[in-house]
């Protein structure tokens, strides 16, 4: 287990209730909410968020909520998912953030580990999850978290009239958040993080991470994520700035220019189909293919105006490897672009790059407060990336078996990624340990560099690359989902013909890479028809694909 900390760090309540004094009067959520094919914008300031979350505290405490038990939400971020969130912890209870699309049988499963007495869920699944208290012994209430037509609303539950709220006051060493990792590998698992682990960990973002008051941060990454959770929401309202966010992809640059954003936190696939557009921009016009030539900051100008707003300064990508040319050519813009890299168990941020860093492929430094080192590096400098600081999980729930195999007596928290660190102290990573590609020579492929050269082949829509041994020796191999639109149009039907068809372009890209990092032939090449089960990080769920 991680050894406490000396240092004297704050809760969740409290972080929260200093900002209410602070920037009390400002508006802390700007929601976007469809009604009858319009869009129209919800605002909460920081004063009512609280007050809200008190009222909700008073319910919850009436309910038998008490200092250390769990709380489960189960919806896509809304006002009414942080009035329940901030509300739990005013209890000094316990919030279980659920991925919005689970299924009833993980639901109940995951409450039940849990032992949740409350579930706060989606207008939409609450006919559907209503039976759970029936099937999990632990939970008396599900409550929708907006209201909806023959369902317990949040809103439904406020007390109308003064009523005592609760005044408990957490130590920053208990439990604040029991977060189910994603379990894109298969075995999902109930990360603890206390108040000061989630704390610390603002305070060190925001010491590299310049926000304040006049930002307005734009974010799709959910807050059922750690990422989304600390680096979206909670972040920025520690330092009295704008939170909006959207899970609308179509329509997120009309909600970035409606909300004036500065700043867009986002995962790397929205920026690697931005890159892609902005790359189709350039070549439809000898105008903008001159500027992005010579002066590609002027061009970058126009684009931040157009399409963002005038007072943008810049994305954070997290959450998955953004691709060096994506983030070099994005800066080249003029359009700063941060990459942070952490885990869910290390709450979650542990490096950030600079917007302008001219080390493309890094992801920048530690952290104040975070120690990172490289465990058995070969010859490359590639090894395990270990972690240590306050942000380090304090265990897994109910699991001490697998809680000693990633952290070590002395609090280093083993990541799972390889990387190495370069002689300024610059983070670069390879990918995760368990996915790299060892070859009879010993030399090591990782698929995530593979996977982006072949996912700039136009009639590629998703592609993962793994480690075959059908043939009796290791060798590199991938499965393909094509863009059969794009197949179609060429007079391309069908997989056999769509395997042929791609095999030629992959050998054509594949020229960019080693050659012990090639495909070897057409044998190595799987068409899929259907898209790869991801999470709602968009990460492939790889254990469905691949038998290790």
């Amino acid at each position: 287990m991680t050894q406490r900390s000396s240092r004297r760090y704050v809760s969740i309540p409290e972080f929260f209730v200093r900002a209410v004094e602070r920037y009390g009067h400002q508006v802390a959520l700007r929601m976007p909410v469809s009604r009858g094919g319009m869009v129209e914008y919800r605002e909460m300031t920081y004063r009512e968020l609280w007050d809200l979350a008190g009222k909700l505290a008073a319910w919850l405490a009436a309910h038998g909520v008490e200092k250390g038990d769990r709380v489960a939400l189960l919806a896509k971020p809304s006002i009414g998912w942080a009035v329940a969130f901030f509300a739990v912890q005013r209890t000094g209870a316990v919030v279980v953030p659920l991925d919005a699309g689970l299924q009833p049988v993980e639901v109940a499963r995951l409450l039940g580990e849990a032992e949740a007495k409350i579930l706060f869920c989606a207008p939409d699944r609450y006919q559907e999850l209503l039976p759970l208290p029936q099937e999990v012994s632990s939970l008396a209430e599900v409550v929708s978290v907006e209201v909806a037509l023959g369902a317990l609303s949040l809103w439904d539950v406020l007390p109308e009239e003064e009523v005592a709220i609760p005044d408990v006051r957490p130590d920053p060493e208990e439990l604040a958040v029991l977060m189910y990792t994603s379990g894109t590998t298969g075995d999902s698992k109930g990360v603890m993080l206390c108040h000061r682990n989630i704390t610390a960990n603002i305070e060190a973002i925001l010491q590299v991470l310049p926000l304040g008051p006049e930002d307005r941060a734009v974010t799709i990454v959910p807050w059922y994520h750690i990422y989304g959770l600390t680096a979206s929401l909670l972040a920025p309202l520690w330092v009295g700035a704008t939170v909006t966010y959207t899970d609308d992809y179509r329509n997120l640059i009309a909600v970035a220019q409606r909300v004036g954003v500065t700043v867009l936190v986002g995962v790397p696939k929205l920026y690697h189909a931005l890159w892609r557009r902005l790359q189709e921009n350039f070549q439809g016009s000898p105008v903008r293919r001159l500027l992005y030539r010579y002066a590609p900051k002027v061009l970058g100008f126009f684009l931040k105006r157009k399409l963002l707003s005038r007072g943008f300064r810049f994305f954070v990508s997290g959450g998955a490897p953004l691709a060096a040319e994506v983030g070099a050519g994005l800066r080249r813009l003029g359009l700063g672009t941060i990459e942070g890299y952490g885990l869910t168990e290390t709450a979650p941020v542990l490096t950030f790059s600079e917007p302008f860093t001219p080390h493309a492929g890094t992801v920048g430094r530690p952290l104040p407060g975070v120690k990172i080192k490289i465990d058995r590096p070969d010859a490359d400098g590639f090894g395990e990336v270990m972690a240590k600081g306050p942000n380090v999980m304090l265990g897994y729930y109910k699991n001490p078996e697998r809680t000693r195999e990633v952290l070590t007596p002395d609090g280093w928290f083993r990541t799972g990624d390889l990387g190495k660190l370069d002689y300024n102290g610059q983070l670069f990573l390879a990918g995760r340990k368990k996915n790299v590609v060892v070859l009879e020579s010993g030399k090591k492929v990782y698929p995530e560099e593979v996977e982006w050269e072949f996912q700039r082949i136009p009639e590629v829509e998703e592609v993962l690359v793994y480690e075959d041994k059908t043939r009796g020796q290791p060798t590199v191999a991938a499965m393909v989902y094509p863009n059969w639109a794009l197949l179609r149009e060429q007079g391309v039907e069908g997989p056999e013909a769509a395997r042929a068809f791609l095999w030629e372009k992959i050998r054509e890209a594949q020229k960019n890479l080693a050659p012990f990092k090639r495909l070897k032939d057409k044998e190595s090449l799987t068409i899929v028809e259907k898209p790869f089960e991801k999470s709602t990080k968009q990460e492939i769920k790889r254990h469905m694909y691949v038998k290790r």
